[in-house]
This record gives C-alpha cells, sequence and structure tokens, in this order.
C-alpha cells in the first residue's frame, strides 16, 4: 500500500492516518502497543499526533501484515532486520525540515 496523497500537514489525527490506510483506528492503537518502533507524540488532551515518519512505519507494518500476510512476531523481526526501528533523523529534525519546506513551497507560491 502506497500513500496516494501528498504528505504535507507535520501531524495527522488518528483517524486520518486510519482512513489513509482503510483500517480501523483501534487496529492502528494496537499496532501501536505490538511494534515499539511506532511511538507517535501526544498532544496535552492525549490524542495521537503522527508525523510523516509514523506514517511511513505504519505504511511498512501495514505492508508486512495486511498485504504480505506475515504475523505480528514475524513483521517485528522483519522491522528489525531492515532497521526501521533506527531512522537516520529524529522526529525534531523531521518537523524542522518540514517546516522549511512549507516555507520554501510559500516563497517559490509568492514569486
Amino acid at each position: 500500500m502506497k500513500i496516494e496523497k501528498e504528505l504535507t500537514k507535520l501531524y495527522y489525527s488518528i483517524g486520518e492516518v486510519a482512513d489513509m490506510f482503510d483500517v480501523s483506528k483501534s487496529l492502528i492503537r494496537y499496532w501501536e502497543t505490538e511494534f515499539t518502533v511506532l511511538r507517535p507524540r501526544k498532544s496535552r488532551k492525549g490524542d495521537r499526533l503522527f508525523t510523516v515518519k509514523d506514517i511511513r512505519i505504519l505504511e511498512k507494518i501495514y505492508t508486512l501484515v495486511k498485504e504480505r500476510g506475515f504475523t505480528l512476531e514475524g513483521a517485528r523481526k522483519e522491522l528489525k532486520a531492515t532497521k526501521v526501528q533506527q531512522p537516520l533523523l529524529s522526529n525534531d529534525q523531521i518537523d524542522k525540515l518540514l517546516e522549511l519546506r512549507k516555507r520554501l513551497k510559500n516563497l517559490r507560491d509568492s514569486l
């Protein structure tokens, strides 16, 4: 499953993410408990806030479990083997780059 729309926001709600993958919100919450690599931020109210990095991890989990038929344990091993758990950039760095991208697009559009 590839996310077809361009991910332009910094954070996405659990409902938006569930709609992207056409799964229930409870499945997203369950995967969060099963895969330690998936740790979305939470707002002060406790709402989950998913970054683009989180969505890419979910995309990999979805592909392994739903499309390729892996068990959850098998998917965990595959994620570990492909080093999805060790991102090259931290969440803060990704957030800063996304903000910079947004500013550059605005600057380009104003020219």
